[in-house]
Parts: structure tokens; sequence; C-alpha cells
């Protein structure tokens, strides 16, 4: 029995990555100046045109992926005789999760013997990413179902997100920081410093004057790395490749990795961090 990687596109990973390893990514769906789209890592709206709609004022809104959608998936992939584990993103921030389950239990009551497994990341964007990477690693590896799914649970919690947000108007429209907090930000040239914590939460950890220093800070969290000559490292940007690439150099000066990866944050954190978001992933002894 083949063991089957699924994941969704909040998963943020480069599409070159996706394609060449032939994963199934279930895009979520999202709405931007009054039209819809899946979220399919930028072929029919490019993430360049996607953060100049937010630069421009645009106030996108994002979807859940359906039970049906789970349903279909899913069943194609038993149909066939596989066994399936999705990866999934965090119960904390999207209800999408809970429909996965949904969908796995409305296919066991009619095939009981599909081999089905849902797994919560706890985490976003490309933390998740970095998660559905090693998984897959283990199944080029010929792992086998049972040893990939202990292997998740396992180290799931060490996937380490930093974020840096360069405006605080998208955290206050999503009600993470109060108005006043967002004006006095403004003023005082405050970047936040968020993480994904245990429990698959956004948290705002620091607030750091500055952009230069807030990308200093975002390297002074390797401190946590673990291992890091073995690791993948993700950098993910809102519409700022530039800044990207600076913190790819500061992160191979600071320490001796396997190899980084650069992409966008896709739409559905894109809208909620809006445009200068600023990610470092990788795995630690835990967040």
């Amino acid at each position: 029995m083949k063991t089957i990687i699924i994941t969704d596109s909040c998963c943020d990973l480069p599409y070159e990555y996706i394609r060449e390893n032939n994963l199934e990514v279930i895009p979520f769906p999202y709405s931007i100046s009054g039209k819809e789209y899946m979220d399919d890592f930028g072929k029919t709206l490019s993430y360049e045109g996607f953060y100049n709609e937010l630069r421009n004022g645009a106030m996108p809104s994002t979807s859940q992926i359906t039970v049906y959608t789970f349903e279909q998936v899913f069943k194609k992939y038993v149909a066939e005789g596989n066994a399936v584990i999705y990866i999934g993103f965090s119960s904390a921030l999207s209800q999408t999760f809970n429909n996965s389950i949904a969908a796995r239990n409305n296919i066991l009551e009619k095939l009981p013997e599909a081999d089905i497994t849902v797994i919560d990341s706890k985490s976003a964007s490309v933390g998740l990413g970095l998660i559905v990477f090693y998984a897959n690693e283990l199944v080029k590896q010929g792992r086998s179902k049972d040893e990939i799914i202990e292997w998740i649970e396992s180290n799931k919690l060490k996937s380490n997100h930093w974020f840096i947000i360069d405006s605080l108007d998208h955290l206050k429209r999503g009600g993470r920081i109060s108005a006043t907090s967002a004006a006095v930000g403004t003023i005082l040239d405050v970047k936040p410093m968020l993480n994904v914590d245990n429990d698959g939460k956004l948290n705002v950890v620091k607030k750091i004057r500055g952009r230069k220093k807030a990308i200093r800070g975002l390297l002074d969290e390797l401190q946590n790395i673990k291992n890091p000559e073995e690791q993948t490292l993700f950098i993910n940007h809102g519409g700022c490749i530039k800044d990207a690439e600076q913190l790819k150099k500061l992160v191979l000066n600071e320490v001796n990795v396997k190899n980084v990866f650069i992409n966008y944050v896709g739409p559905i954190i894109g809208s909620h961090t809006g445009p200068g978001m600023l990610c470092l992933v990788f795995m630690g002894d835990s967040r």
C-alpha cells in the first residue's frame, strides 16, 4: 500500500517543489477586488498581482476548504488502494481542519476499510510546509505510513515560525491589536514579530523599532535551531524579495545549513498579514 501525503495551499511551499514531487495540495478559496480565486500558487493571480492589490487598498477575504472537497480528494486516493495522510493548516486558525475530520468520518461510514489519517499541524504558512517537506522526504526514503505519522506527531511542535509584519493595519483589521496600538505603532515605526505557539495560534511576541532591526530579530531566533547542517530552512515573503534575499545572506553567514528556500507567503496568510511580511522557518528542539 502506497502512502500519499496531502496538504493544503496554506503550506506556501514553492510550486516547483510541489510539481517535482507530485504533492497533492488542496487549494483554499479566496476573493479580492470582487473576484474569486483558488489559491493555486500564483498561476491564476500572480503573487505580485495579489500584493499589488493589497498595497492599493484591497481587502481580501478567505474561505474554508469544504467537507465535500476533502471527500473528493480522499476518495480518489483511497479508491486506488493508497494510505492517505493529510497534514493540515492549524485548527486554531481555521475551521478547515475540522472539515477534513468530517470528510474522513463520512468516508469511513461507507468504507470502513479506508486508510485515512488527518493530522493537525498546529502550524501555518511554510511552518506547515516544513512539516510536509520532511514527511515527503520520509516517503521518498520508503518509510512506512506508521513511521511517517509517528515522526510528524513527534516533531510538528518543533517547527519554528518567526514572522515580522511591515504594517499593523492588517493585524488591526483582523482584531489582533487595537486601533490605538496600530496608530501608535505606525507613528513609532514599530514592526511586530509574531510566532505560532504550541496551540497553533499566531501571537505577537515582540515589537521592534525599524525594519532593519526587525530583520535582525528574525536572525536572533536561530539560536533555537537544531542540527543546522542537516536542515533545510524556508524564508517566505509578502512581496519583499530583496529583504528575503538579505535575510538568506545573514542566515548563511550565521549558520551552516543544508539548503535555504525562498518563496512568497501565499494569499491565505498574506490576506491577514499584508505586504512586507517576512518569515523564517526551521526545526528546533521546541517552539
